[in-house]
Order: structure tokens, then C-alpha cells, then sequence
């Protein structure tokens, strides 16, 4: 077994574990997948072309039209594995379309060439050589390089700054495989390893990194979640990941604030919902101002605010609470009132944060109810 042979063998091992790799990855869709296995069947097959050219070439015994045939069919797949790189990108622009009319034009330029010699010479003990016109073939080979590698520059820019270095040694990797295989003549045949070891390199930046913005959108979305969309408060959502927190350690000076807005309904039934979430907005605010960071809107018009205080601090609170909304003025809304109950663990030892809520829950509708009986208000329109 020759050297080269034992290169080509462990190419396409290389390409055999990739699409191995592939067929495993779960989070792949099956167009994706569909991509990667086609780009290694044709470093692979391209692989092969050259391979059986190099063996079968001064092998008199060989039909010299085999020999003329592989090498066209070498001459076509070798560009085709260049831009295969650009196919795991699944890009679609202009330089894409450029890169497929080049191989187009290729293709026919080879065909024709079988018949004419443009592109191999065969002697007469059956060695190939270049012929004419293998220029032409280098020219269109070097300019889908460089839109390769401008591709690749424009694939870099989806990426965050620190993960493009890696990505543009694929390419260096890439093509240093190729030129030096091309500069010394065919003499040191390093393009095939090369394709299938930035394969591999691709196969994993592009994995790797699509997890990570798989990732940062998860952490985006879970923010978005976590916050009530009309009022910025945290959301019911955060507020259930917070009971279990608290429930699993719970603090020595826990506290609980349950709060609801006194007259919703008849603002909504009188001056609109645009007004009612005014009053809600005006309310979160106030609970903003006084709670930062540990105020949740649980539902319409109803807070809870999970905290650390002594019963001092949380007196304190809930007059600061009551001050903001004194002070507070709305465009169409001209007042908010507020019931506010809080519950601590200090008076409640070895309690549930649940159980700190229904205190506080409790001590906020005995607020909402004094609100009523002292203003005169219908409850039934609260």
C-alpha cells in the first residue's frame, strides 16, 4: 500500500465518522443533515476520482479513454468540493449563484474537454498529463476559492466577534491543503485530508456555536418570560421559580407582601381597559419604586412581593408604598388606591412561602374591605 493510498483511506474514514456524527446529532432537522451528507459524498467522491487516476495512470493495460473519463470526472467534482463548504453555510445570495454558474460552466468545459484534449494528454504508455487548456480549469478552480473564502467572510459576520478566528483558520487550513498540493504539482497530495479535516472543523464550529445562539435565546426568551410585558415587573412565571426557591431555604427574615388595586373594575367599566392599564402601570410603578427587583404581577391587578425585611422595615415599606400612590397622577386616571398585606416569617416560624402569601392574601382583603366600608364603594365594582 502506498502512502497516498493510506492518506485517501483515512479521508474518507474521516468522512464516514462525520456523517456518523450527523445521523447522531438530534438537534440537526433533516435538511441539514441531508447538506452535510451530500458535502461529504462529493469530498468524497472527488477523493476517489483522484485517487484511482493516480493508480491507474502508466498503467498500460488501462483503456486510455478510462483514464481521460476519470480525470473529467476528477476535474468536475474537485470545484464541486470546494463549494460544498458554502453548501453548510445554506446561504442563498448572489456569489452562491455566481459559484453554481461557475461550476456549471465547468462541468460542460470538462465534458467537451474528454473529446478534445483540452485538459489531459494521455502518452502512449498511458500517463496523463495537462493539457492546453488546464489554465482555464485553474482559473475558474481560483476564482471559486476566493468566493469560497468571501462567503466564509460573510458567514463570519453571523457570529460574535470572538468566534470568527476559528472559523477563518478553517479556510487558511483549507486552503493551505490545496495550494500546496497544487504548488508542488501533485507531488505531495495533501487537498483531499485537508477538505475532510476543515469538514470536520466546520461539522463542529457550526454546531457548537449554533447551540451557543440556541442557548442565548433560550436565556433571552426565559428573560422575556420572566417579565410581565405591560408593567416590567416580574412575571407569574418567575414568581412560581421564586416560591420554590424560597421554599427550599427559606430566609430568617422573610416577607411576604400581598397587594391588589382598589377600583379596577369600575375604572375599566367607566373610562376603558386603556385607563385600567394605566392604573396598573401607575400601581407597578409605585411597587417598583418601593420593592425593586422583588415585585411580581401574579394577575390582573394583583402583586406579590417576595422579600427580606423585619417587621420594622416592612411597616416602613408599606407607608413609603402608600406615599408613592398619594403622589401619583395618571393621564386619564387621576388617583390609585391600594390594599397591602404582608405576612413575615419571624411571626409565622417553620411556614411555607405559600403560607406567608395566604397570610398576607388575608390581611390585604381585610385592607380592601376597610377601603370599601370607609369610601362607600360598591365592592361588587372593585
Amino acid at each position: 500500500m502506498s502512502y497516498y493510498t493510506g492518506i485517501m483511506i483515512c479521508t474518507w474514514v474521516s468522512l464516514a465518522v462525520l456523517c456518523v456524527l450527523v445521523r447522531e446529532n438530534d438537534r440537526l432537522p433533516l435538511k441539514d443533515k441531508t447538506t452535510y451528507y451530500l458535502t461529504y459524498a462529493l469530498i468524497g467522491l472527488s477523493a476517489l476520482t483522484e485517487w484511482i487516476g493516480v493508480m491507474i495512470s502508466g498503467n498500460a493495460e488501462i483503456s486510455s479513454n478510462l483514464l481521460r473519463f476519470i480525470k473529467c470526472c476528477d476535474y468536475i467534482l474537485t470545484p464541486m468540493a470546494g463549494f460544498a463548504f458554502v453548501m453548510q453555510m445554506r446561504m442563498r445570495n448572489k456569489i452562491d449563484r455566481v459559484m453554481s454558474w461557475l461550476i456549471a460552466v465547468n462541468t460542460v468545459f470538462q465534458v467537451i474537454s474528454v473529446f478534445t484534449g483540452w485538459m489531459t494528454v494521455i502518452s502512449p504508455d498511458n500517463s496523463y498529463s495537462h493539457g492546453s487548456l488546464y489554465n482555464v480549469y485553474m482559473i475558474i478552480y481560483l476564482i471559486i476559492i476566493v468566493l469560497v473564502a468571501v462567503q466564509f467572510a460573510i458567514y463570519g459576520k453571523t457570529y460574535r466577534k470572538q468566534n470568527r478566528a476559528s472559523l477563518y483558520l478553517i479556510l487558511l487550513l483549507t486552503i493551505l491543503g490545496v495550494a500546496l498540493q497544487e504548488v508542488v504539482d501533485g507531488e505531495i497530495r495533501t487537498s483531499y485530508i485537508a477538505l475532510a479535516l476543515g469538514a470536520a472543523f466546520m461539522y463542529i464550529h457550526t454546531t457548537e456555536f449554533s447551540q451557543q445562539k440556541t442557548d442565548e435565546r433560550i436565556e433571552e426568551q426565559k428573560i422575556l418570560i420572566s417579565r410581565d410585558a405591560l408593567t416590567g415587573l416580574l412575571s407569574r412565571y418567575a414568581y412560581s421559580h421564586a416560591l420554590e426557591q424560597y421554599d427550599s431555604e427559606m430566609p430568617e427574615d422573610a416577607a411576604v407582601f400581598s397587594i391588589d388595586i382598589n377600583g379596577l373594575k369600575e375604572v375599566n367599566d367607566n373610562l376603558g381597559h386603556d385607563a385600567g392599564d394605566e392604573l396598573i402601570i401607575g400601581a407597578a410603578s409605585c411597587i417598583k419604586k418601593v420593592f425593586d427587583g422583588h415585585a411580581f404581577r401574579t394577575g390582573g391587578d394583583e402583586f406579590i412581593v417576595l422579600c427580606r425585611m423585619n417587621k420594622t422595615q416592612a411597616r416602613r415599606a408599606v407607608d413609603e408604598l402608600s406615599r408613592c400612590t398619594k403622589e401619583w397622577q395618571g393621564k386619564t386616571v387621576k388617583e390609585i388606591h391600594l390594599a397591602i398585606g404582608y405576612a413575615l416569617i419571624a411571626d409565622k416560624p417553620g411556614a411555607s412561602c405559600e403560607e406567608l402569601v395566604k397570610l398576607a392574601d388575608k390581611q390585604m382583603y381585610s385592607a380592601k374591605g376597610a377601603y370599601y366600608r370607609e369610601s362607600g364603594k360598591d365592592r361588587r365594582k372593585r
